[in-house]
């Protein structure tokens, strides 16, 4: 415990902001580049975030990747952990990420939908089956100097999952060099994904957070600031139903 201590106060506090302390959860904004769990004998974000508050109890709800800013809920007790675990695992959480690619897409908006696999490095694969597919939608514009910028709604949580999805459209995320997103003669200040609006019940209320992105480049600047406009409620986008599953 004096190590993790001795690490937390020697380390700037901007690695996270509380966005809402609820009795029952708490909300926070990520910064990029800072891991959930514990790496090479530095405490995570979770660990951090427990000790430097003073929390008797967290619960670890979802994750985001190293790499992604934005919003992380984490439950304060077993009851409330429950609650927002199955809302997660039952998909009635509305999750919507905005992301930045260098490259243009196949199609300027729809879904992306198929099992996941394994590939090298530590990187994920899309196959062209359906058993349990992980299921993605989007929109995208463009945000000027070739550059485009996504709005994106997952309806499952596999793990890289929006990675992966923009990866299969020909348009990797912008610094994300695992897939592909490193581009030559341009100065990448971060991987340009960042999970921007949450969305859920709780103990029969609504609950709706939303936080644009605080560090990139491209994300703090004016083209940005202008190519948001009309998607600061993602919620409200026409975003098509999905076809229920026919059953077998």
């Amino acid at each position: 415990m004096t190590d993790i201590l001795a690490f937390l106060f020697s380390r700037p506090v901007f690695m996270y902001e509380i966005i809402e302390n609820h009795p029952d959860f708490i909300v926070i904004y990520k910064k990029p580049g800072t891991s959930f769990h514990s790496e090479s004998g530095a405490p995570g974000i979770f660990e951090i975030l427990k000790q430097r508050e003073g929390f008797t109890e967290l619960f670890p709800v979802h994750r985001l990747d190293k790499v992604t800013s934005g919003l992380l809920v984490m439950a304060k007790n077993a009851a409330a952990n429950f609650a927002l675990t199955q809302a997660f695992a039952n998909r009635e959480v509305e999750k919507f990420y905005l992301a930045i690619s260098a490259k243009k897409p196949l199609k300027k908006q729809g879904l992306v939908k198929g099992d996941m696999a394994p590939a090298r490095r530590g990187a994920w694969k899309l196959l062209p089956s359906s058993e349990n597919p992980a299921i993605t939608q989007f929109f995208n514009k463009g945000l000027g100097d070739g550059l485009r910028l996504f709005i994106v709604k997952p309806h499952t949580g596999k793990t890289h999952q929006i990675r992966v999805a923009l990866k299969s459209l020909g348009a990797p995320i912008l610094g994300d060099e695992l897939y592909g997103g490193d581009q030559i003669g341009m100065s990448v200040d971060r991987v340009y994904l960042h999970a921007f609006s949450l969305g859920f019940l709780f103990e029969g209320e609504q609950y709706r957070f939303t936080v644009t992105p605080r560090e990139g480049e491209y994300f703090c600047s004016l083209n940005f600031d202008t190519a948001m406009a009309g998607w600061y409620e993602p919620w409200l986008l026409p975003w098509p139903e999905l076809k229920a599953k026919k059953p077998q």
